[in-house]
C-alpha cells in the first residue's frame, strides 16, 4: 500500500531546467487543500438541511461504488460537507439499511470541478461525451454538478456508509492545518525515509491536501530546494518548513474562503508567487523582489518553479535524474 503511494507521488520525471515559460501544462488550476475547503464551505453553506431530490450519473467511469447506489441517497437531507485531504465528503441522513448517515465522496483529480446552479436544468442528465460527471438535485431546484474537463477522466465518485470506506480517504496523512500536525510531527515524518522534500509535501499518504502548486509555493517561502534530502534537515530548517506549510496555506484558505466556487481557480493563479510563473520576475520569499527570475524543471505532464536565489544557493537546478545542482 505505501509503495503504492509512493509510486503515485514520484511517477513525474523531470526533463530539464529552465527559466524560460512552461512546455507543459501548470497546476495551479488543481483543486488542492485550500480550494478544496473552500468548496467545502461553500456547498454546506448551501445545502444545509436541504433534502436531495435525486442524483443523476453524466459519466459511468466517475462512479466508483456499485452499493449504495445514487438513488440510495434520494429523498436524505443534507446533514453536512467535509473535507478530507482533496476529497469532499457530502453527508446526507437517509433510512438506510443498517442505520446511519450515507456520504457521496469525490475527488476532483486535475480536471474536476463543482459548479452550483440556483436552478438547475430540468433536462435529465444522460450519459454521455459531455464534461458533466455527476449532478445533484436539491429539493428547492438548486444543485451542483460534478464536471470533468479533456479527455484523461480521472474524477471519482463513491457513495458509502464511512468514508473510512474508500482507500484513498482512510490511508491519507495528517491534515497540516490541524492540531496534530506538529514541528515534531514534521520532524518524524522527514526522517522515517530520505526523500526529496517536495516528494514528501506532496505524498497524501504523508500529509494530506498539498499538491504541485502549493508544495512550490511552501518551499519558496520556506526558501528551500524542491530537491533537499529531508534527512538532511537540521531542527531549525524543520521549523522553518513547519511555519511555511502553515502560514501559505492558512493564508491561501483566508483568500479562497466565500469566494464563489466559479472565482476559486483565478484567485489561485492570482495568489501564486512561483508555481506557473516561469521567466516572471521574482517576487522573493518575504515579498521583498530579489532580483532573479523564477525557473523551472520540467516533467512529463507537469513542473515544479522554484527561485535559483531564494531556494537554491543562486544556482539552477539540474534535471532532476542527476540529483544535484548545476555546477
Amino acid at each position: 500500500m505505501h509503495s503504492a503511494r509512493r509510486r503515485r507521488a514520484d511517477e513525474d520525471r523531470p526533463t530539464a531546467g529552465c527559466p524560460r515559460r512552461a512546455r507543459v501544462r501548470h497546476d495551479g488550476h488543481v483543486p488542492e487543500l485550500p480550494e478544496v475547503e473552500a468548496l467545502a464551505r461553500f456547498l454546506r453553506e448551501r445545502t444545509a438541511g436541504r433534502a436531495v431530490d435525486r442524483i443523476e450519473v453524466g459519466a459511468i467511469s466517475a462512479l466508483k461504488t456499485f452499493r449504495p447506489t445514487p438513488d440510495d441517497l434520494a429523498g436524505g437531507t443534507v446533514a453536512g460537507v467535509a473535507r478530507h485531504g482533496k476529497w469532499l465528503d457530502l453527508t446526507v441522513d437517509v433510512d438506510a439499511p443498517g442505520g446511519g448517515p450515507l456520504h457521496l465522496v469525490w475527488h476532483l483529480a486535475r480536471a474536476g470541478w463543482v459548479r452550483w446552479s440556483d436552478a438547475l436544468s430540468p433536462t435529465p442528465v444522460r450519459p454521455g461525451k459531455s464534461p458533466l460527471a455527476l449532478r445533484v438535485r436539491l429539493d428547492d431546484g438548486s444543485g451542483f454538478d460534478i464536471t470533468e474537463a479533456g479527455t484523461r477522466k480521472k474524477v471519482a465518485v463513491h457513495a458509502v456508509h464511512d468514508p473510512a470506506q474508500v482507500e484513498r480517504i482512510a490511508t491519507l496523512g495528517v491534515e497540516p492545518l490541524s492540531d496534530d500536525f506538529t514541528v515534531e510531527r514534521l520532524t518524524e515524518l522527514m526522517a522515517a525515509r530520505n526523500q526529496q522534500v517536495k516528494g514528501l509535501l506532496r505524498d497524501q499518504g504523508t500529509i494530506a491536501g498539498i499538491g504541485n502548486a502549493y508544495s512550490d509555493e511552501i518551499l519558496h517561502a520556506a526558501r528551500t530546494s524542491p530537491f533537499a534530502l529531508t534527512r538532511s534537515f537540521d531542527a531549525e530548517h524543520v521549523t522553518t518548513l513547519y511555519r511555511a506549510i502553515r502560514d501559505v496555506l492558512t493564508e491561501a484558505v483566508l483568500t479562497a474562503s466565500g469566494r464563489p466556487a466559479a472565482e476559486l481557480k483565478d484567485a489561485k493563479r492570482r495568489g501564486m508567487r512561483v508555481h506557473g510563473r516561469a521567466g516572471e520576475p521574482c517576487p522573493g520569499w518575504n515579498g521583498i523582489p530579489c532580483g532573479d527570475t523564477v525557473h523551472e524543471v520540467s516533467f512529463a505532464d507537469s513542473s515544479l518553479q522554484y527561485c535559483p536565489t531564494c531556494q537554491t544557493g543562486g544556482k539552477p537546478l539540474a534535471d532532476r535524474r542527476l540529483s544535484r545542482l548545476l555546477k
